[in-house]
């Protein structure tokens, strides 16, 4: 299958031809030719796969053969600068033999310097939610002869609460036109928008939800959480001499990491929301060009940034939702490149561990390093390749309370005093016992335990009926 077969104008395929693009992926085969029938789509695609082209193209292709207009005839949102950044970049190149003009559009730049490229008039706005509600509140731009809307990783925009943003976009865009949503999942959240913004879609799916690239090998690293940095830097220095991505999960400690690695005379680079746009992209090129040899980011860079060729990817710390370990990783092995996912893992992320395995399905790779024993086994409760909840901590018993210890101790280990009724717990402040225990009078008078409750006076000297 070649794109001209897709139906492609030959300016569009000249422009893929100089970009090496010969062979469609899955998602374009199946989405291209059904966007340029003018159908509303609702795709499910993982990052790296080629949506931006996906809706790019067709897109492209309608607004070439249309009447041009100052107002902007096609709208792209996206969740971060990075990605709308990018997915600007994709489509100048693929419209290199084409009149259209564009612009991008997110905060952390110049307000007005944005309002004066829109007044001059564009055919395509790619832009995050919030600063094009920044722009329509200012009349910077009119959105009434929009024919094309694209939503691309509907998914994450929800997530980050842009919901009431692009519902309020959507009202301003007219009712007759095209629409595009793609996520990674197609959870209930995504599934309302859809039925709100589409009409009648064709449901594209080529990957199931948080597929995992196929291309990428998964390895964990045991260690102490102490020792993290110094294991980190280690691989840095002796076995890892190319470029990598390293995540953590706050901006400061991406600051403080970033430095410590650069302290060590490795150069390292942040990138997070608490950068300007100008810090972020600077970062970006530099990695991208390799000045920088490792790039520190957060889940900001999770989606949206294309790296080509990138060897490895390295969470420092596990994210919080397994999920995103999938978005993660999606920044190596991509365009049929081989790529490594490392993961150093400490006690405390054991059960996010046991999550991200559960997506994987796969076992993982663990591995210790020799000089940096880790603080925990996976054979005492804490084993990734065991979803139980082992260690008597954690059993629960189907038919009520744990019986006592003999020993007089609670389960687990910890000492504590007998109590008068010869359980290990020690006895209740207000003299009664726990409620399914007989024995001990209540301060109110009735019993603790099972049977007729007798119940004491109110304060108005009346019982209860």
């Amino acid at each position: 299958m070649t794109f001209e077969s897709l139906g492609l104008t030959p300016a569009l395929c000249r422009a893929l031809d100089g970009l090496g693009f010969t062979t469609p992926t899955p998602i374009q085969a199946e989405a291209i030719p059904a966007a340029l029938e003018g159908r509303d789509l609702l795709a499910g695609a993982q990052t790296g796969t080629g949506k931006t082209a996906a809706f790019g193209l067709p897109l492209l292709q309608k607004l070439a053969a249309g009447e041009r207009s100052r107002n902007p005839r096609a709208l792209i949102l996206a969740p971060t600068r990075e990605l709308a950044q990018q997915v600007h970049d994709n489509l100048r190149d693929y419209a290199k033999h084409l009149s259209l003009k564009m612009a991008v559009v997110y905060g952390g730049v110049s307000l007005v310097n944005q309002a004066n490229t829109l007044r001059r008039g564009v055919d395509i706005i790619v832009a995050c939610p919030g600063r094009l509600i920044d722009h329509m509140q200012q009349r910077n731009v009119d959105l009434r002869e929009v024919q094309v809307l694209v939503l691309d990783e509907a998914d994450r925009m929800l997530d980050i609460g842009f919901l009431p943003a692009i519902r309020r976009i959507i009202a301003m865009v007219p009712k007759q036109r095209q629409t595009m949503l793609f996520s990674a999942t197609f959870d209930k959240a995504i599934r309302e928008i859809a039925k709100e913004a589409l009409r009648d879609p064709q449901e594209i799916q080529v990957n199931p939800p948080n597929a995992v690239a196929t291309m990428v090998t998964h390895r964990v690293h045991p260690v102490r959480d102490t020792q993290k940095r110094e294991v980190l830097l280690q691989l840095l220095s002796t076995h890892f001499q190319d470029q990598t991505l390293v995540f953590a999960k706050t901006k400061h400690g991406s600051d403080r990491l970033a430095k410590q690695i650069t302290a060590a005379g490795i150069r390292a680079e942040a990138i997070h929301g608490n950068k300007s746009q100008n810090a972020r992209l600077r970062a970006l090129a530099d990695f991208k060009s390799g000045a920088v040899r490792v790039l520190v980011a957060t889940d900001i860079a999770a989606r949206g940034l294309d790296i080509p060729a990138l060897p490895r990817v390295i969470n420092f710390e596990l994210p919080m939702v397994p999920e995103d370990y999938v978005h993660r990783i999606g920044r190596t092995g991509r365009a049929g490149c081989t790529g490594e996912a490392v993961s150093l893992v400490s006690k405390d992320e054991a059960k996010l561990l046991r999550q991200v395995q559960r997506i994987l399905k796969d076992p993982l790779e663990v591995r210790g390093l020799d000089g940096f024993p880790p603080d925990w086994s996976f054979r005492d409760g804490n084993d990734i390749n065991d979803d139980s909840t082992a260690g008597q901590q954690r059993a629960r018993r189907p038919d009520g309370p744990r019986p006592p210890r003999r020993d007089g101790q609670r389960p687990g280990g910890n000492a504590a005093a007998p109590r008068r009724d010869g359980h290990a717990h020690g006895p209740r402040r207000d003299g009664g016992r726990p409620q399914g225990h007989a024995g001990g009078p209540r301060r109110d008078g009735g019993n603790a335990g099972g049977g007729q409750r007798q119940g004491g006076q109110r304060r108005d000297g009346t019982r209860p009926a």
